[in-house]
């Protein structure tokens, strides 16, 4: 099974894994209840923490991480004991929990969690058998960029599939996942059943994605090449992560970013505590989740990131077009979101996706 998460590859991980180094048992010579949150780096900066440390009775210990499945590893060699917070993908909670490393939300002491959108108050991931494991912190979407300047028209995800008017300058994602998922949306495959494709619908969907690998100029790994395909023209429309488009438009490129009416790839990461944490602490945790969640931290998010949280709690703070570039100014297009999950059968998913590259 292929377990890996990129997306903020983006990050400096040569600083995440310097600061992870062996998750070696932490010396918290501190007066102060010392919190060791495992996180991404751009979510813990010293401002966004500022007013939940201003009282001198908490301390954190920041442990950045590079990858999602690098979180996971640690943990499950045994880390889990050295860390009192950590921040795992939506889709995938249900691996840590199967593998016990995890505890139950206490909601009572995290009375922001009141404020979740419904989508994240609805959805069955981050959870099992009635018990919140994962809530979700932040989110946002994975759209289509492209160069509005050598483009005719706003694309769909047609636009990766057919007709061969922009043949080598379109790029996907090398990622087995979200790859078929776009080739189950442009398909009409439901977004209920498109994690249980059956064999005629993979077929269905690798002779797809074989007419796409024709049209394409590269599958990407880093968002930073992906950049800089788009800055020289050599890509005109991609399946992407949000930051090309903010960067390129603050150089003075004309760029476009789609959400297909057919859907769009959300992307929510959780704030989880692992089951070891107790007693006095696990309150302190709990107090900072809820901190996590509120209005202060996420004002912070919404400008520094610029992300949303998982709450409502930070609206009345925002104007209209910091919510806009968030995606909270018209939530419907949460009604459009198709939640990445982990298909019963992704190892069929990875060995089709290897398949047509390889071809």
């Amino acid at each position: 099974m292929e377990f890996r998460i990129n997306r903020r590859g983006l990050l400096k991980t040569a600083a995440g894994a310097a600061a992870l180094g062996a998750l070696q048992p932490f010396n918290r010579a501190f007066a102060a209840t010392d919190i060791v949150w495992m996180t991404w780096e751009n979510l813990a900066k010293d401002d966004y923490l500022a007013a939940f440390l201003k009282d001198g009775d908490v301390s954190i210990t920041k442990n950045f991480i590079g990858t999602d499945d690098e979180q996971f590893a640690k943990l499950r060699a045994g880390g889990a004991s050295s860390v009192d917070l950590i921040t795992p993908g939506l889709d995938k909670v249900e691996y840590y929990v199967a593998s016990d490393l995890l505890q139950p939300i206490d909601f009572a002491k995290v009375p922001n969690a009141s404020l979740l959108y419904d989508t994240f108050k609805k959805t069955d991931l981050g959870k099992k058998d009635g018990k919140t494991y994962g809530i979700p912190f932040y989110w946002g979407i994975n759209p289509i960029v492209y160069r509005a300047d050598l483009m005719d028209a706003e694309p769909d995800w047609s636009v990766f599939f057919e007709g061969d008017k922009y043949a080598g300058k379109l790029a996907m994602r090398d990622y087995a996942l979200e790859g078929i998922m776009i080739a189950a949306l442009y398909l009409g495959i439901p977004k209920d059943k498109m994690f249980d494709l059956d064999d005629k619908e993979l077929a269905e969907v690798k002779k797809a994605l074989m007419a796409q690998k024709k049209l394409l100029r590269t599958y990407w790994n880093s968002i930073g090449d992906l950049t800089n395909l788009f800055a020289s023209g050599e890509v005109v429309c991609a399946f992407s992560w949000v930051p090309p488009y903010y960067d390129l438009s603050a150089r003075g490129l004309k760029m476009g970013m789609a959400k297909p009416k057919a859907g769009v790839i959300g992307w929510c990461d959780t704030i989880a505590v692992p089951a070891a944490v107790e007693g006095e602490k696990l309150d302190k945790v709990f107090s900072f989740v809820n901190y996590l969640l509120g209005p202060e931290y996420g004002e912070k998010l919404a400008f520094g990131g610029p992300y949303a949280q998982g709450t409502s709690a930070a609206l009345d703070k925002l104007p209209d077009d910091q919510k806009d570039k968030i995606f909270v100014k018209d939530l419907s297009i949460m009604d459009s979101f198709v939640w990445k999950k982990n298909p019963a059968r992704y190892n069929d998913w990875v060995a089709l996706w290897n398949e047509v590259k390889a071809s």
